[in-house]
């Protein structure tokens, strides 16, 4: 019995590295994780999502947005939901170039 590993069955199914289908799948999941992430530290404050939405300043239905995995959210938005969460941020970002960002 042959074993395959996750890269191989993502490059199979999904796309290998770089093609536009692999770039989306890993922005998708990245976006899903981030969301799963915001319901748990709100889930974990005992908020509300109505509850969080007034403390960012935006209505329960854009929270829920977030949470789901909404592609229409705006980045400032979700920066006040870590602020409203009193979480930190640290993110990377690497470019084309061999260039690497990082904020803290």
């Amino acid at each position: 019995m042959k074993t395959y590993s996750l890269e191989d069955l993502t490059d199979k199914y999904i796309g290998e590295k770089g093609s536009n289908e692999r770039n989306q799948f890993e922005f998708e999941l990245k976006a899903d994780i981030l969301g799963e992430m915001i319901r748990k530290a709100r889930k974990e404050k005992n908020l509300t999502q109505e509850e969080l939405g007034k403390l960012v300043g935006v209505q329960k239905a854009q929270i829920s947005k977030i949470e789901n995995n909404t592609k229409d959210v705006r980045f400032s938005t979700i920066m006040k939901v870590f602020s409203a969460l009193k979480a930190s941020v640290k993110m990377s970002i690497d470019f084309n170039t061999n260039s690497h960002l990082e904020i803290a």
